[in-house]
């Protein structure tokens, strides 16, 4: 994952997105571009489903770069909110859908895998704006394998700082849960293309 960008970054890039420069939404782009639409395709499972959120994400952010707040949360973090919420909304519109035409199970199974979606979509929304050294203490304990002691010695910290580490991370990561994201879309959200 990318390292966490500054606030001085963030502000900057909001100030060059509202005067409209073009280069200011490349830059964004190249810097987040992979983390939208690996978040969106975790909630879809498609990557054309994936590849449209990812556009749409980035048109709402040029098209309202006053919506981020810098006092609220980094840059990174705000894309990562805009694309879960996004992604739930779409993978809501697609499996109404079906349920529609026929194709779908009951509006029973179609809440429980919107729910699941909505669940996943928060526990990667808290993941990625997680301090760094929570953030990578979790993936070194959950895509490498390694155990607190292993952890601490990848990072060159006491096992005791290690174990802190993960049981915070693991505690923020409990709350996906308990919190859903937010069902509704940020205003621009939701048009069919």
């Amino acid at each position: 994952m990318a390292k966490d960008t500054p606030p001085r970054w963030d502000h900057r890039m909001q100030q060059r997105l509202a005067r409209g420069e073009a280069a200011a939404l490349g830059e964004l782009y190249d810097r987040f571009a992979s983390l939208v639409h690996m978040l969106a395709h975790r909630v879809l499972d498609d990557d054309a489903a994936a590849d449209q959120v990812t556009r749409e994400v980035f048109g709402y952010v040029w098209e309202n770069p006053d919506a981020y707040d810098p006092k609220q949360g980094s840059m990174r973090s705000w894309m990562a909110k805009l694309t879960n919420s996004q992604a739930v909304h779409r993978l809501r519109q697609s499996e109404a859908a079906a349920l529609a035409a026929g194709r779908g199970g009951s509006p029973e199974e179609l809440e429980l895998k919107v729910r699941r979606a909505a669940v996943a979509a928060r526990a990667d929304y808290i993941v990625t704006s997680m301090p760094a050294p929570l953030r990578a203490a979790l993936e070194r304990a959950y895509h490498q394998h390694m155990d607190y002691r292993q952890t601490a010695e990848d990072l060159g910290v006491s096992e005791d700082e290690a174990r802190r580490r993960l049981r915070l991370g693991l505690q923020l990561l409990s709350t996906a849960h308990s919190r859903p994201l937010e069902g509704s879309s940020p205003p621009g959200y939701g048009r069919s293309s």
